[in-house]
């Protein structure tokens, strides 16, 4: 019988850092979200931009910004809502992976931290977080696991990125078979 000791290294060090992850969350989520739509830029909380997302009811401050953007709600709740499933030891291999930085690198022209270094590791977090907690990644959910107090989203690409999560869906089932 051949044992993969590499294989077995590569799942530890994936369940210690969803570990860490899952220990540091609290001190280190998503507070507040700078929604961006061309010249308009709101800064909301996550609770906000959660709420809408889970019920569709708009605070104030997102039904204005979405109405001078000219932006349909019910499009933009779909797109931050609507789940992609994913298998997190493949999700892992492949954002770990030369395909998965090219990936990573066209989300987090979507949505990433304002300072953009760490960029493509915040986003691997927050992504890898979401698919631990059940199987499914969902732009709400990325935006509120990234590790940082603040992500910046481009409303204009949010379709784009929903787009994005689907097509890494789909390399995960070619490649994998899942």
């Amino acid at each position: 019988m051949h044992f993969n000791f590499l294989g077995l290294r590569r799942v530890l060090v994936l369940v210690g850092i969803i570990c860490l992850l899952f220990l540091s969350t609290p001190a280190f989520a998503t507070e507040r979200v700078v929604l961006k739509y061309g010249i308009f830029r709101e800064s909301l909380s996550v609770e906000e931009l959660s709420t809408f997302s889970q019920t569709g009811e708009l605070s104030r401050s997102l039904r204005v910004n979405l109405a001078l953007a000219r932006q349909d709600p019910k499009a933009i709740r779909q797109y931050l809502t609507k789940p992609v499933k994913v298998n997190l030891v493949f999700l892992d291999r492949v954002l770990n992976s030369q395909i998965g930085n090219i990936i990573l690198d066209q989300i987090s022209q979507v949505t990433y931290i304002p300072s953009q270094r760490a960029d493509r590791q915040a986003l691997r977090a927050a992504l890898l977080l979401s698919a631990s907690q059940d199987g499914q990644v969902s732009l709400i959910e990325i935006i509120k696991n990234y590790p940082t107090n603040e992500v910046e989203v481009d409303g204009d690409r949010l379709e784009g990125a929903y787009r994005q999560l689907r097509r890494l869906q789909t390399s995960l089932q070619d490649l994998f078979g899942v």
